[in-house]
């Protein structure tokens, strides 16, 4: 139980980590949470400084749901149900940040670390549904939302009872931290990002 404990807590810390805090501060001398949306996630950093910080966050966030989901390996605890659960410490942490005060980001990015941990096939059939909603879209709130609930009944015929209690409750976390989103998807007043058919098609309109 102590490992377990030691790999929860550092879990929770690891996926604490304010990535796009550190990379606005570090590269910009700004504070990313008084800019755009004031969130703290891939998106907002890709708005407001640009596409390399952007993937940059992107890949650190995934990193951090990974590392925490793997930490059961490097500790050697028994029982690949760990990875999971530990993994989910990650997510906790990355959306309630100890270091800024737990208010952090919105745990699809973490999240999706580990599924790439647990189940790499899984994360490239998820990643590449997000990247696809996207490029039609230009709306990362959509992708996020339509790909949640599509990959946890991808989960079923693992027969896999804790990874799909896992999906089921990282969809629910992902669409409590997105009510805001929803609200102006349903008003049309949802932020897109610059690039995608959406945005080329907002552009070409704009021109005529």
């Amino acid at each position: 139980m102590l490992k377990i404990a030691i790999c929860f807590i550092l879990a929770y810390l690891i996926g604490s980590f304010p990535s796009a805090y550190v990379i606005g501060k570090v590269f910009f001398k700004q504070d990313v949470r008084q800019l755009g949306s004031g969130n703290i996630g891939t998106t907002n950093t890709f708005r407001v400084f640009g596409v390399l910080p952007g993937i940059t966050v992107l890949a650190l966030d995934i990193f951090k749901g990974t590392l925490g989901a793997s930490l059961p390996m490097f500790f050697q605890v028994p029982g690949k149900q760990w990875m999971i659960i530990i993994g989910l410490a990650a997510v906790l942490g990355h959306c309630f940040p100890i270091f800024l005060h737990f208010h952090g980001g919105k745990a699809v990015a973490t999240a999706s670390g580990i599924l790439l941990a647990y189940n790499p096939p899984l994360f490239l059939f998820a990643f590449s549904m997000f990247t696809i909603i996207v490029l039609l879209t230009s709306t990362v709130s959509i992708a996020s939302l339509i790909s949640l609930p599509v990959l946890t009944i991808a989960i079923i015929p693992t027969h896999d009872p804790y990874f799909l209690a896992a999906g089921i409750l990282v969809t629910i976390i992902v669409y409590w931290r997105h009510l805001s989103n929803i609200k102006r998807i349903f008003s049309h007043q949802e932020n897109i990002i610059h690039v995608g058919l959406v945005y080329y098609l907002s552009q070409k309109k704009s021109k005529k």
